[in-house]
């Protein structure tokens, strides 16, 4: 039959099936044809349009025979399934002129289940897979819904009417959902996830049995698809967490593999699903997720690191799941893999990117604790991410003032950054505060007010720190300015010291200085590049030309193009320090507004969360750090205009700064400014006379700096106030004091002559000698500042009076100077009350002793009175760092570490930081420590960077700090019985203070110079009392006791040394040839050896760990002689015997701490907290006395009572509750010493001073005589 009658006659029958009611009966017709059309003819005909036609046809007779088969043979049955499922393949071409066939065919196997009929098989699985595969090829996105809808209804109804699904047709729904076949065809995809939302209930069984074998038995061989069970795990959980219901136990056991990479999967995969946006896996499954936060603390790294990955989107699409995560974010932020912490942190700057709300603040805390981490890496990501975050909440307000408040230390916190020693730190922090602080991009008025009041806001140590970042830049554009200045020479001699101090402001020194080299080759060649470099550093730059000029220049080394330059990220980082981004005249006219609106009332201070008075503060703080950075700026008849009227306030504070920033910015007033001149003159002269201290202060120095007549403008001050000077009313003698002491310092030609009659009959003769009034009897050592006496607040600043008047003339021609110091001996002496009439209070008399000490402090800052500073008045200095009052100590050290830092002060006045091992309170010593740790380093650094200090090391190398901590030691006065095990337990731990900072590292061997340096001391003798054989039986043993804390903290310190020491001149003899130092200086009942060996060292920071051992002794005969002593030699009897004294001395400390009962790197107890530490009433219990006859300085014994700790805010008010050091003793102490000391140095006896107090005020006055 031709193709076109068979489509006419199948048109036909296809009509008359549809319009028939099938009663059995009429089912009986058919059959024929049923038979017919499953012929081989028809099932194999190689016309696709017939093949059709007869699938067609019979799922028509399937439809008449539902739900029974005309066929009784199922291998016939099973043939015409599958042809039937062939022809379903047409149903991918929806464009083709039989797509409708096909559809119909499609919608009478769906409608009638035809099927189901497959059931009857028994290989009705292969009949199903092959259904499945075909729907799944075929479908795409040209089908319409309804067409979707059939395919599911033919699936779903084998998949919920059978028996179960096997795993191969299980499998051949599942691989639609493996991402690459996802990809491959989304439609697939769809109708995979929708057929499985809708038979879960019947497949969800079908699902657990295949994770089971593959998760828990292992056998992967059960499915092709076992390689993907965690993507199916993941999809599945997508579609319908119901078809995972029983998979979920079989995820707990596989965390808790021994194989790592098998957990890392499953950690990955849980991730996934516990984060999920809309995922309550965490709070339906609580063991399985108590079980995945374990891996947190997992032993393999990328499981941790995955962990953490997985808290950043945990945060954002479950919030109440933070609670959870904090603990173990904590963990893992001290983790010892830097990624992971890294990890961390960008898990919680992410979370608190989107929103602020979904971090708390231990996480943000977290991220403030990684500033600080040893890895850069991870101290820049918690930099930069705190950074963007107070950028978008605090600058930008986008989550309101609540969010803004709630981080609004991050600035504080970022600034503090400064403080560190790192170069990128420093830089970083500098890069922040351009960018997220104070943006340079944004508009002059804008950005003022922004630093406006952000200064405002910060606390004390972020102001230092931000003056500081200031400073820093202004003395690296002094640096290039100097480096430019050679370039205009005629011949240029460039030498590497002109890059040097650049390099170390940059990362990286080593390469920093080879690219600055590079760089100032570059300036000699290119005269235009110097030129742009000039104007960036001109003090007359503005911010936009600064941007220009930076731009124009790394344009110029952009060539040759490179995928990287590191030659000009360096430069870049030099451009970004150096250029004034922020500040110009036009900034700070801005910034002068923002005040005047402040000072008048109508600023937004109250919305930006400050008070218009700390505005006002804050601002003119703020414009006298910036006069000394950019003074240039300042010059303009408006903003001296609005200082004046900042002169005229009442607060102290404003005028004082103002006066500053006159005095820093004013040179050209006189000149170009004459209003400007006429008023400021007489407010200088008033503020001079009847101001505050610190403004009179101000003023003379304003006066002396800005005005060219300056001589005649401080006569006029200094005439009436000289004469007007009465000791009688002391509250009227401060300030004329203060004026008085810096006009002669200033001016010392014209007024020390004047002054000098003035020291002699009033400062000294008048208010010094006489005490007036009667002090506070109320027992304690400190009181507030308010409440310290007129009288005692005018003999303090006399005393500095005198300091500044000596520091003016810098010459002791007329002996002033000696008389002077005998003065401030006299008054430490005496414990500040300098008459001994008992009449002054005890905390007046520590305002004096620190005055005292402070004064000979700043006396040896100038090489022409340090050279005149006697042995006993340093070591009278020094004794001020051990006194009774816990301020004085606290002052003191803060005023001598400032002094050394600065190298001002010369280096034996570091030894008296070995001193305070003795205080009694823990945070004085750690902070005495890092005073030594910074100016050691400072030392080191200098010396490094100078080529020239190679000459003076004896005045700045660390290491001969030591003879003069020895010879400080061993004039201790605590130090009364040499052979006293308790005080030599004291000996040794301050020399251990000292000697364990200096000794950290053993750089050019300076252990054994050490160990060498303290030998050739054993063999001179003290300068003080070099006949006293006691006195100089204490320095051998203070000496024996340095070796055997070197040796014991050293093993190298026995090989030679590499240079010879020279030991101070002042403080010991030279050697004598004859003299051979080899007695041992230990009494026979120290050298017995313990029962057991314990730690030898008790140091105040941590105790070593070296055990006692004897001492390697060195026999070779080829050591150079020393230029100091010619019996220091390895080789010699003394050398030899001293170090096999060491052995015998270990056996000494051990004795010392076994009948201490505490051994020697055990921890003080804790100080009490009963608030009489710095009060007279005390009364201890007779069994918390020290054994010693007299009373012990610093720290007590160990078998006494406990001290308090110092609470420094209420110390500084109340005067009690503070740790207290012990009184100072006269300098001789033992009445059988024939050491010669000065007349002024000697305590008159108790009984005494009572007997004879005129007499004494009349000999004190005869000794400290000025004239």
């Amino acid at each position: 039959m031709p193709l076109k009658n068979f489509n006419t006659q199948h048109k036909i029958s296809e009509q008359k099936i549809i319009r028939l009611s099938y009663s059995e009966e009429e089912k009986q017709q058919y059959l024929a044809l049923a038979l017919h059309l499953a012929s081989e003819f028809f099932l194999r005909n190689p016309n696709k349009d017939v093949r059709l036609l007869v699938a067609c046809c019979l799922a028509d007779i399937f439809r008449i025979y539902a739900p029974e088969a005309p066929y009784t043979s199922h291998d016939k049955l099973k043939e015409i399934f599958l042809f039937i499922t062939r022809q379903l393949k047409g149903l991918e071409d929806t464009k083709s002129p039989q797509f409708n066939r096909y559809f119909y065919l499609l919608e009478n196997l769906a409608w009638v289940k035809s099927y189901n009929i497959c059931f009857e098989l028994e290989d009705c699985n292969e009949i199903f897979i092959q259904l499945f595969k075909t729907l799944f090829s075929v479908i795409n996105n040209s089908h319409n819904q309804k067409v979707q809808m059939h395919m599911l209804d033919l699936m779903s109804s084998i998949i919920m009417e059978g028996d179960g699904v096997t795993q191969e047709l299980l499998d051949t729904i599942l691989i639609n959902l493996i991402p690459a076949h996802k990809n491959l065809n989304k439609q697939a995809y769809d109708l995979a996830k929708t057929l499985l939302k809708r038979t879960v209930q019947t497949i969800e069984t079908c699902i657990a049995s295949f994770f089971n074998q593959v998760l828990v038995m292992g056998k992967s061989s059960v499915s092709d698809l076992s390689e993907h069970v965690f993507d199916l795990i993941q999809e599945l959980f997508a579609i319908d967490p119901l078809l995972l219901v029983s998979v979920m136990p079989q995820l707990e056991f596989k965390l808790k593999s021994n194989d790592g990479e098998e957990r890392l999967a499953v950690v990955k995969l849980l991730a996934k699903l516990f984060g999920a946006k809309d995922s309550e896996l965490a709070t339906q499954n609580r063991p399985l997720w108590q079980c995945f936060l374990g891996r947190f603390n997992d032993i393999h790294v990328p499981v941790r690191l995955e962990c953490v990955k997985f808290a950043s989107h945990c945060l954002m699409n479950h919030p109440d799941l933070a609670k959870d995560l904090t603990d173990f974010l904590k963990v893992r932020s001290h983790d010892p893999e830097e990624a992971i912490r890294h990890d961390v942190i960008v898990t919680i700057i992410n979370a608190g990117k989107k929103d602020l709300n979904l971090v708390n603040d231990q996480l943000l805390g977290f991220v403030r604790e990684r500033m600080l981490d040893k890895r850069w890496r991870v101290r820049k990501e918690a930099m930069m991410g705190l950074a963007q975050l107070y950028k978008k909440y605090c600058l930008h307000h986008e989550a309101g003032k609540e969010s803004a408040l709630k981080i609004s230390w991050i600035k504080d916190k970022l600034l503090h950054i400064y403080y560190q020693n790192s170069i990128d730190d420093k830089l970083l922090v500098e890069k922040i505060f351009a960018q997220n602080m104070v943006p340079h991009s944004l508009e002059t008025e804008e950005k003022m007010k922004c630093l406006y009041y952000l200064y405002a806001c910060l606390d004390t140590n972020a102001v230092k720190a931000l003056n500081e970042m200031w400073k820093c830049q202004n003395m690296l554009r002094g640096l290039v300015r100097e480096l430019l200045d050679l370039h205009k020479l005629p011949t240029v001699s460039y030498t590497d010291t002109n890059t040097l101090s650049l390099t170390y402001n940059l990362p990286d020194p080593g390469k920093a200085q080879d690219f600055m080299k590079k760089f100032n080759q570059v300036l000699g060649e290119d005269e235009k590049l110097r030129l742009q470099l000039e104007q960036l550093i001109s003090p007359t730059c503005s911010c936009k030309q600064a941007e220009q000029c930076v731009r124009e220049i790394t344009r110029k080394l952009t060539f040759p193009k490179q995928p990287t330059n590191p030659f000009l990220e360096m430069v870049k980082f030099l451009l970004e320090r150096i250029a004034p981004v922020h500040i110009d005249s036009e900034a700070i006219s801005a910034l002068v507004k923002l005040l005047n609106k402040s000072v008048e009332g109508t600023a937004d201070d109250d919305d930006e969360g400050v008070t218009p008075d700390t505005a006002i503060r804050a601002g003119l703080e703020l414009l006298k750090v910036l006069s000394f950075t950019h003074p240039t700026a300042f010059h303009s008849a408006e903003t001296y205009e609005s200082l004046l009227q900042c002169l005229k306030m009442e607060d102290d504070k404003v005028a004082e700064a103002a006066i500053q920033i006159f005095r820093n910015t004013g040179q050209k007033i006189e000149t170009e400014l004459p209003q400007i001149r006429s008023t400021l003159i007489p407010i200088l002269h008033q503020k001079a006379k009847r101001g505050t201290p610190h403004q009179a202060k101000q003023a003379v120095h304003c006066i002396h700096a800005i005005f060219h007549n300056k001589e005649v403008q401080l006569a006029q001050i200094f005439e009436p106030l000289s004469r007007s000077l009465n000791a009688d009313v002391p509250e009227q003698l401060i300030t004329p004091l203060v004026s008085l002491g810096h006009i002669s310092m200033l001016a010392p030609d014209q007024f020390a002559s004047p002054m000098k009659s003035i020291v002699a009959n009033f400062i000294v003769k008048d208010l010094l000698m006489n005490d007036r009034s009667v002090g506070n009897k109320n027992g304690r050592l400190w009181t507030a500042d308010d409440e310290v006496s007129p009288e005692v607040l005018a003999k303090v600043h006399a005393i500095k009076l005198l300091v500044r008047w000596l520091l003016g003339m810098k010459n002791n021609q007329s002996k002033s100077a000696n008389s002077t110091l005998r003065l401030l001996s006299a008054m430490l002496v005496s414990e500040g009350d300098l008459t001994e009439q008992k009449k002054i209070s005890k905390s007046d008399m520590s305002r004096l002793r620190l005055a005292a000490g402070g004064a000979i402090m700043k006396l040896a800052q100038e090489p022409c009175y340090h050279e005149i500073i006697t042995p006993e008045q340093f070591q009278l200095c020094g004794l001020v760092i051990n006194d009774e009052c816990y301020q004085v100590r606290q002052i003191f050290a803060q005023k001598l570490h400032v002094a050394l830092v600065k190298l001002l002060l010369p280096l034996e006045y570091m030894a008296v930081f070995a001193l305070c091992a003795k205080d009694p309170v823990k945070e004085r010593r750690a902070h005495a420590r890092q005073c030594l740790l910074k100016n050691i380093s400072v030392r080191r650094e200098y010396i490094k960077q100078n080529p020239m200090a190679h000459e003076k090391l004896l005045s700045l190398l660390p290491e001969y700090v030591v003879p003069y901590m020895i010879h400080l030691l061993a004039h201790d006065p605590d130090l009364t019985k040499p052979q006293d095990l308790e005080q030599l337990r004291d000996v040794k731990e301050c020399l251990w203070f000292m000697l364990e900072v200096l000794m950290t590292k053993n750089e050019n061997n300076s252990h054994s110079f050490l160990r060498k340096m303290v030998e050739n001391i054993k063999q001179t003798k003290d300068v003080q009392a070099p006949d006293d054989p006691k006195a100089n039986e204490k320095l051998y043993i203070v000496c024996d006791v340095a070796l055997f804390v070197i040796a014991n903290k050293s093993t190298s310190c026995h090989l030679d040394s590499p240079k010879d020491p020279v030991l101070p001149s002042n403080f010991f003899t030279p050697p004598d040839k004859d003299f051979i130092n080899d007695k041992e200086y230990l009494s026979p009942e120290a050298k017995l050896q313990p029962p057991k060996q314990t730690g030898v060292l008790g140091a105040v920071n941590k105790p070593l760990t070296v055990a006692v051992r004897r001492p390697y002794i060195k026999t070779t005969t080829s050591d150079t002689g020393s230029n100091a002593s010619t019996n220091s030699q390895p080789n010699s009897p003394a050398t030899n015997k001293s170090r096999l004294v060491l052995f015998r001395i270990s056996l000494l400390f051990f004795h010392c701490d076994e009948e201490t009962a505490q051994p020697s790197g055990k921890k003080r107890a804790a100080p009490a907290s009963d608030g009489t530490e710095n009060s007279m009433s005390s009364n201890p219990s007779a069994g918390s006395q020290p054994p010693a006859n007299k009373p012990r300085r610093g720290r007590p014994p160990k078998n006494a009572a406990g001290v308090a700790t110092p609470d420094k805010e209420a110390g500084a008010t109340t005067g009690g509750g503070v740790g207290r050091g012990r009184k100072r003793a006269a300098p001789a102490q033992d009445p059988d010493s024939t050491a010669s000391a000065d007349p002024i140095g000697v305590k008159t006896p108790k009984q005494q001073k009572e007997a004879e107090p005129k007499r004494a005020t009349a000999r004190l006055s005869r000794m400290v005589c000025i004239v």
